[in-house]
């Protein structure tokens, strides 16, 4: 009886062993997906918050780098346009505020395994606000253009929601709170473009989501 129990297990082995050997030879896998993942994309935002209680409106330009989906650093370049509609500067007309500003992104991730992503972007640069009149004539925008602008220095954290469409396509939507530095502007005058905002945008590039490169099939010749 010991003897027959001896020559079933050595079929099983025998039958076993050849098919395991020959699944594991249909792919080579390269790495195990714990190196660093990279990406990079080109990002549009358009956003509305409020500038001393008035409505404005900013559109933003962003180029990423991605590490590990987990880290984001790049560049951003936005501009916004508040409906301020003060009086005095441009007598007899009304001025506006506007304002362009660039600087350093970073954004770290939180879940960036999950179809759903939390972040915390910051912008750190600076740039130039003023006051603007859409009815000047080129003669007055060249008197004015050189008086009503000033450099300044922008801090702007937020938090952002990330959708993954793809591993091409992201979505997000987020709030956002800007710090500036005082421009010496008009007297009694707006001089900072300090707010909060909320706003909705589209990342497009290569993100690497949810799939391994690094495994290649080899076909079968048998």
């Amino acid at each position: 009886m010991r003897h027959v129990k001896t020559i079933l297990l050595f079929a099983l082995t025998s039958y076993i062993c050849p098919s395991i050997a020959q699944e594991s030879q249909n792919y080579i896998e390269f790495n195990d997906r714990k190196n660093i993942v990279h990406g990079v994309y080109l990002g549009i935002h358009a956003g509305y918050g409020e500038i001393e209680g008035k409505e404005t409106y900013i559109g933003g330009l962003k180029i990423a780098y991605v590490a590990n989906r987990k880290f984001e650093v790049g560049f951003v370049t936005k501009g916004l346009f508040s409906n301020q509609n003060i009086s005095g500067i441009f007598s007899p007309d009304i001025a506006d505020l506007a304002a362009v500003y660039s600087g350093l992104h970073v954004e770290p991730i939180l879940f960036s395994k999950a179809k759903v992503n939390l972040s915390f972007p910051v912008l750190i640069g600076g740039g130039a606000m003023g006051y603007v009149n859409t009815n000047w004539d080129e003669e007055e925008a060249e008197r004015y253009q050189e008086d009503q602008w000033d450099a300044i220095f922008v801090v702007e954290p937020g938090v952002n929601v990330l959708y993954n469409i793809s591993r091409y396509v992201q979505l997000e939507m987020g709030v956002k709170y800007r710090f500036s530095s005082k421009a010496e502007l008009s007297p009694d005058t707006i001089t900072r473009i300090n707010g909060f905002s909320a706003g909705f945008g589209v990342k497009m590039g290569v993100f690497n989501l949810g799939r391994n490169r690094y495994k290649k099939n080899i076909p079968n010749h048998e």
